[in-house]
């Protein structure tokens, strides 16, 4: 797709301060920011700006964040499936890869505001957006969730941009029980997408009924 447009940013008051919420934003204007020494859920801080810098550079990839100040609390990413996904075969599937928000800033409306903007966007309107969500990945130290509870947390909070839960013999995702897949159908995704995006949940029964070439 075209490189999105940038939404207007919105702001919130917060008890430790104001945040901006902003995007789709471009490698050089993360550049210019600082990391919040908290987000290091996938990788170090300094390690995942520059991930976050890469994906602003890929065809369909998107970056979200939060900003306080002059520094990223939080960030969501878009981007296409990974090539050895199955996902990747489908034209309009793009994927939620990941959302993060600082340790020291949740419970400030943090996380919800910036799926809000996210899914603003008219951009997801074109595609299936799906989101594979595994438990190994979650910071259950921090939160002091169990599994279930913070795949609770999180299915709430995705459902309320339109994330729904979809079933799959995807091997990841049957990997560990607590594993879910979401997916959110945009306005103008046609049939045929829906369809062919359905077929390919399960392929070990429909495989040979699906072109995945």
């Amino acid at each position: 797709m075209a490189k999105p447009v940038q939404l207007k940013p919105v702001e919130l008051n917060t008890p430790k301060g104001l945040v901006v919420f902003e995007g789709p934003v471009t490698d050089s204007y993360i550049d210019g920011l600082s990391m919040n020494e908290g987000l290091a859920n996938f990788r170090p801080p300094d390690r995942q700006k520059e991930a976050l810098k890469q994906i602003t550079n890929l065809p369909d990839g998107m970056i979200f964040i939060a900003r306080h100040d002059n520094e990223i609390i939080g960030y969501v990413t878009f981007h296409h499936p990974d090539d050895f996904s199955r996902w990747s075969k489908h034209p309009r599937v793009l994927e939620m890869g990941g959302i993060e928000v600082s340790p020291a800033w949740r419970g400030c409306g943090v996380a919800e505001n910036l799926m809000k903007l996210a899914f603003s966007h008219p951009a997801v309107e074109d595609f299936i957006v799906i989101t594979t969500e595994y438990c190994w990945h979650w910071d259950t130290r921090n939160t002091g969730l169990d599994i279930w509870a913070y795949q609770k947390m999180l299915t709430r909070l995705f459902g309320k941009v339109g994330l729904q839960k979809v079933t799959t013999d995807d091997p990841d995702i049957l990997e560990h029980p607590a594993n879910v897949l979401m997916a959110r159908f945009g306005k103008s995704v046609g049939k045929e997408d829906i369809m062919l995006f359905e077929g390919m949940r399960f392929l070990r029964k429909y495989g040979k009924v699906v072109n995945m070439v």
